[in-house]
């Protein structure tokens, strides 16, 4: 068998592998010819190369996923939770900085506490666990805001009660800095749960 003719074959073998086994990298792919020849690694990598610059094969640059949240986050879908993030941290910084008796900033920090317990903790959970739709079937996208609005004040209403309970199970009691640092750690875990849920829900 001359030369060309077992290059010939190689490049028919390593074009079927890639066909059937569709091999997500060069080294699986070379893994593969291998096992069906008996020639030498380097040269099915000069044939693969070869078989490249002709335009047989072509190879794509996979991103890793956690690069894909991150171009993720930079997109107006996830806008809901940069904003639920900036509402926590100024709450917090609001709740730590001014006193309760320092008028008029003191209606600020009411506000953003308001905010901060009857609608954040709620919201980031039904985004956790429902996000893209609410389980109850409408024909109307702005019913389905709507309804999500009533479940985030309903689940919030659950949540902070049970938080209030297990705090008051725990040598810190219920108190300002502990309920603003549950919540806080709740509103995040629950909010970061979400939008990697809805990128995934997106992505498929």
């Amino acid at each position: 068998m001359t030369k060309n003719s077992t290059q010939d074959q190689l490049e028919q073998t390593i074009v079927q592998v890639t066909l059937e086994s569709k091999p997500q990298t060069v080294k699986e792919l070379v893994s593969l010819v291998r096992q069906k020849t008996q020639v030498a690694e380097k040269q099915i990598i000069q044939v693969i190369l070869k078989l490249q610059s002709q335009g047989k094969l072509k190879f794509t640059t996979q991103t890793q996923p956690i690069t894909k949240i991150f171009a993720y986050l930079e997109t107006t879908h996830a806008l809901w939770y940069w904003i639920t993030l900036a509402w926590t941290i100024a709450t917090i910084a609001v709740v730590f900085t001014i006193p309760e008796d320092s008028y008029p900033f003191v209606y600020v920090r009411q506000v953003l506490g308001v905010v901060f317990v009857l609608w954040l903790p709620g919201y980031s959970f039904i985004k956790a666990v429902f996000p893209e739709q609410v389980p109850i079937k409408t024909s109307d996208k702005n019913l389905d805001t709507i309804e999500r609005v009533a479940l985030s004040l309903g689940m919030s209403l659950a949540l902070v009660p049970i938080v209030g309970l297990l705090l008051n199970y725990t040598p810190w009691g219920i108190r300002l800095t502990p309920i603003t640092l549950s919540l806080t750690a709740l509103t995040i875990v629950f909010g970061t749960a979400g939008i990697i849920r809805e990128y995934q829900a997106k992505k498929t």
